[in-house]
């Protein structure tokens, strides 16, 4: 961290005496106010819901300008990263710092793929949970389980140990993944292949069967390998900090993933594509296309309770940058498969042209976001709505290991442990009970 010339001054008008704050500086993005002695000095903590206003902690990894709609990896730009790259390259990028050169590139690629195969006993693990569990109570367990079986790389302390943890996790996740969506169709489960791309070999678990031959859709191909990309980080959002927060008590690291897993199952977070999805067939349900006019007019009414699904976004102010790339993809899906005029998919074009058009969401800048296509996408591919989510999950896992291993090796860190405002009842005497 570089620490500014100037300083802040927090002043008090009770008359207790003011304070002087240290203030560090980014290479982009607004400057920080060091507040780490501010209890010591003053006897004060802050109070930031949700954590808004705060950073904790300091990070190279990804940067997002929520108001000029940018997203960076590593200083590289999200849009060329997701034209001139593959994902596993970007796992490089993340998890090292650089993009990786051909020789690099090969080697790295050669590790994955040759970790892509689980014990056998997680079957039988599997067998524990009801088939109509969902996938990510599934796959929660799967990760978190993962330990039990890879003793050898559990010590979160030891670099060699996350080296090994962080290949095993990215490559065993889309056989994971496969496995618990499998599991709950009662179909068996699909080996992985070593001569398939990363995302070839995802669409061979989840639609391949031992029967014949899967031939891989290089379009489909494409389209997976692009989700994961513009999935792999999206700096400290709820799931990461969750990672961050309990990889930051020293568990092992496929502990500190499944908290990430879990966290991601929520319907404000991972589970916006599935809540997309489940909204569009609400509104197909109730007349299609026919009645988006009326939807929409009931999202304009706040006391209808009426929300409106995989538009806008907390943090950007502007459009998603991942959102303009996901439709280009969207649109290559629909027609390679030839189902432009699909109701369903025609329903999220109409949703979608209203809500660029109309001047209600252009003000509030409630623009499509990357859930909205990404859902379509999927559901066009035949991934059921209730695995999209796992399908995130597996897109950043790459993301959650490179932030825990930042975490990790930065010499400031400590365990997490935020303060609160305390509202409840001062000190009382408990009575007797014939007295309470």
């Amino acid at each position: 961290m570089k620490l500014a010339d100037n300083k802040a001054t927090l002043s008090f008008s009770n008359g207790d005496p003011s304070i002087e704050l240290p203030i560090y500086q980014g290479n982009i993005g607004p400057d920080v106010i060091d507040i780490r002695k501010l209890y010591g000095q003053t006897g004060k903590f802050t109070y930031d819901p949700g954590f808004l206003a705060t950073a904790s902690c300091q990070s190279s990894i990804t940067y997002i300008d929520g108001d000029k709609g940018e997203l960076l990896y590593r200083g590289y730009p999200i849009e060329q990263l997701a034209t001139n790259c593959d994902f596993l390259e970007v796992c490089h990028l993340l998890l090292k710092g650089e993009l990786p050169n051909a020789e690099q590139k090969a080697s790295f690629d050669e590790s994955v793929t040759k970790h892509t195969m689980v014990n056998e006993q997680m079957q039988f693990f599997l067998r524990g949970f009801r088939r109509d569990a969902h996938p990510m109570a599934v796959l929660t367990g799967l990760v978190g389980g993962m330990s039990a079986f890879y003793h050898d790389s559990t010590d979160i302390n030891n670099p060699e140990h996350r080296e090994i943890s962080a290949i095993r996790l990215i490559a065993k996740m889309p056989t994971l993944v496969a496995m618990a969506y499998k599991y709950g169709i009662g179909a068996p489960y699909m080996y992985p292949k070593n001569d398939l791309s990363y995302s070839g070999n995802f669409l061979r678990m989840m639609f391949g069967n031992p029967c014949e031959e899967y031939k891989v859709n290089p379009v489909l191909e494409r389209a997976l390998d692009r989700i994961f990309i513009l999935h792999a980080d999206h700096e400290q959002n709820a799931s990461t900090s969750t990672v961050r927060l309990c990889g930051s008590s020293g568990t092992n690291p496929f502990a500190a993933i499944a908290a990430g897993v879990a966290c991601l199952w929520g319907p404000a977070h991972g589970g916006a594509n599935e809540a997309c999805l489940n909204m569009l067939e609400d509104i197909q349900r109730q007349g299609g296309v026919a009645k988006v006019g009326e939807f929409m007019e009931k999202v304009k009414d706040k006391s209808s309770g009426v929300k409106l699904m995989g538009f806008g976004h907390r943090v950007y102010k502007n459009y998603d940058p991942r959102a303009k790339l996901m439709q280009e993809t969207c649109n290559e899906v629909l027609a390679e498969l030839g189902l432009e005029k699909d109701p369903l998919f025609a329903l999220a074009k109409q949703l979608e042209k209203i809500a660029l058009e109309d001047d209600y969401f252009v003000q509030r800048k409630l623009y499509p976001n990357v859930d909205f296509y990404s859902g379509i996408v999927q559901r066009a591919i035949g991934i059921p709505v209730n695995v999209f989510t796992g399908v995130f999950a597996l897109a950043r896992t790459v993301g959650w290991i490179a932030q825990l291993n930042e975490m990790i090796s930065d010499p400031e860190y400590k365990i997490g442990r935020p303060r609160q405002l305390f509202t409840g009842s001062p000190v009382r005497d408990v009575p007797a009970i014939d007295k309470r």
